[in-house]
């Protein structure tokens, strides 16, 4: 693990001293107007530039005039469709600054699901990147009745919609002065609307009082400092990424990299060399199934050295965080870690001191094994009406099986069915203009209920076992989780992505994504054209199948078994609509999506049990 950046001394801003995150910003740059805010690649220029926060301070102010120049009033809503970079920051500081309330939106979503939260949130207006992105939603969003402005940051074409503006045109040329609003703590600062993984998204009503006493408290558990640099690539219309991957870095006085994108992450890494990563689960997985794919092209003695390096690293690490005894194969470590954990950190840069993993539930294997190799990644949990974040492991006692004990000033108990309840200055304010879900999400005492299940470990930290309504139900009464088995299917080479079904059926099946490589290898060995999505019904390959899944399910009891699956070739993404932003399956739009192959299960075989 990389040690503290160099002089080791902390800058934070507290929420006390800050009070509202534009307030936030503007104590950042006057405290440090010279550092590097943001790195960002300039296309046009074909080179990283750095931004300090004087000159965003200027953009902000520019940004804050021509908004102003709307006529849009404290309270109001505008919406931003942009990827993550500078002009993201530019935008939100200063709507956030004009007591405007901002809407993230992801810029490559359905477009009617753009149009349904714009008329929803009720934004007067949009910014976007390109006229492109607008080609694509302008039929969408013809009927939202409340937008008045689209600005676009890239070249407009002449005769374009008369709703456009190019930014370059609307923006007002000279220095302008950042201008300070009389927002309260407590005032509404941003409408986030849920992923939506079943029904219509519901907007999360977060006040600044939220969000910045979860970048304090995070910041108690693991500490961030000046000469941190972060790499930002999930999306900032997620909370997850804007709390930890933009406000706390903010509040630690640390730099932010906008990477260009998923495709040239491996390449930003090594340019950037962060210290600090903020990801969801789906990136470790990836990572962790190219090693495995490596390993597999590799001798039995490669793969042995490999094992060793492992479990060596992972029982120093224990020692390391005074929970055990020194093991005998600490001698090894400083060899193995130049043979083996080196190549892994070398991939991300070789500076990364800590990586947090939210979203969705890690496989604590794949944790085990970065760990062992000395990369510390910290698996936390939250959801987004708690700002985002709840729990998180720390440097010194980090349990992978877990996702960490509550923040400082979060409280947390189990209730009825272990359901997991939260309370403190991070639970939203509400849902937006649905008091009956905010009823039923917060009860009475303040307690926002999540719809989770767990326990507290031995150490306090807190254990999440499953969802309460995604629990399959069979039809002999046997209930299983279905994010527990897919957790554990995933961990398989052939595997890339998957979904366990069998609601009220007398056996679990599954849909599965094949992984590219172990696919192309089996179609030439058996004479077939991988690029023909009829080849994937061949009876071998589902054999193969069955026989790779089960034996990742050998813990689980006897009924959880896998009986019958479909195997597929379409990567399931945002882009389909098939995943949520921090790439969590839409179960409810697959199984309409697949209805077809899901029903050809249990149609064949009616009377087959467990």
């Amino acid at each position: 693990m990389s040690p503290a950046p160099a002089d080791g001394r902390a800058d934070v801003i507290g929420p006390n001293v800050a009070g509202t995150l534009d307030a936030l910003f503007r104590e950042r740059v006057r405290r440090m107007p010279e550092a590097i805010a943001y790195r960002a690649f300039d296309a046009a220029q074909g080179e990283w530039r750095e931004y300090r926060w004087a000159e965003m301070a200027g953009r902000v102010g520019q940004w804050q005039s021509a908004l102003v120049a709307e006529g849009l009033l404290p309270g109001e809503r505008i919406a931003i469709a942009l990827p993550n970079g500078p002009d993201w920051v530019c935008v939100d500081q200063a709507a956030l600054g004009l007591g405007l309330v901002d809407v993230p939106l992801y810029v490559d979503d359905r477009p009617e699901n753009v149009a349904f939260l714009l008329a929803n949130s009720g934004a007067r207006l949009l910014v976007i990147d390109t006229l492109a992105r607008w080609q694509s939603l302008a039929s969408a969003v013809a009927a939202v009745a409340t937008l008045e402005r689209v600005v676009v940051l890239g070249p407009l074409d002449a005769g374009s919609d008369p709703l456009l503006v190019a930014a370059d045109r609307w923006l007002p040329p000279g220095h302008h002065e950042l201008r300070t609003s009389a927002a309260a703590p407590d005032d509404l600062a941003t409408l986030v609307y849920t992923s939506g993984t079943t029904g219509r998204p519901k907007g999360v009503l977060l006040s600044h009082r939220n969000i910045l006493s979860v970048a304090h408290a995070a910041l108690q558990r693991v500490q961030a400092y000046p000469d941190d640099v972060f790499l930002s690539f999930l999306p900032l219309a997620h909370l997850f990424e804007r709390t930890a991957g933009y406000y706390l870095p903010m509040m630690a006085g640390a730099t932010v990299a906008h990477a260009r994108g998923v495709l040239q992450l491996a390449e930003d890494l090594q340019t950037i060399r962060p210290t600090a990563l903020i990801a969801v689960p789906r990136v470790f997985e990836t990572l962790h199934a190219r090693l495995q794919r490596e390993l597999q092209r590799s001798g039995w003695l490669a793969r042995r050295i490999f094992s060793l390096a492992v479990r060596t690293g992972w029982q120093y690490d224990r020692y390391r965080q005074h929970k055990r005894s020194r093991p005998a194969s600490a001698v090894l470590w400083p060899v193995l870690s130049r043979r083996v954990a080196s190549r892994l950190h070398a991939r991300l840069g070789g500076r990364l001191r800590v990586a947090v993993s939210g979203g969705a539930a890690l496989p604590p294997a794949i944790a085990r094994t970065f760990i062992g190799l000395g990369l510390p990644v910290l698996q936390g949990y939250g959801l987004t009406e708690a700002s985002p974040v709840v729990s998180v492991n720390a440097l010194d006692d980090n349990e992978p099986a877990s996702v960490g004990p509550p923040l400082p000033g979060v409280e947390v108990r189990f209730g009825a069915q272990d359901e997991l309840l939260v309370r403190g200055p991070n639970v939203m304010k509400g849902y937006w203009q649905n008091p009956s879900a905010t009823a039923a999400a917060i009860d009475p005492d303040g307690w926002l209920h999540t719809n989770d299940r767990g326990g507290f470990d031995a150490a306090g930290r807190i254990c999440i076992t499953g969802r309460l309504n995604e629990i399959i139900v069979m039809s002999n009464g046997e209930k299983v989780s279905p994010e527990d088995l897919e957790m554990a299917i995933r961990m398989d080479p052939w595997v890339e992505q998957c979904m366990v079904v069998g609601e009220g059926e007398p056996f679990l099946a599954a849909l599965v994504v094949v992984a590219h490589g172990p696919w192309t290898q089996f179609a030439k060995s058996h004479d077939l054209d991988a690029a023909n999505p009829a080849s994937l019904a061949h009876p071998r390959l589902q054999r193969v199948l069955l026989k790779h899944l089960n034996a990742q399910l050998s813990a689980f009891p006897k009924y959880a078994r896998i009986r019958r699956v479909h195997a597929l070739r379409e990567p399931w993404t945002l882009e389909n609509g098939l995943m949520t932003p921090t790439l969590k399956i839409r179960r409810k739009v697959l199984l309409q999506r697949y209805a077809g192959p899901i029903r050809a299960f249990y149609d064949r075989h009616p009377t087959e049990s467990t």
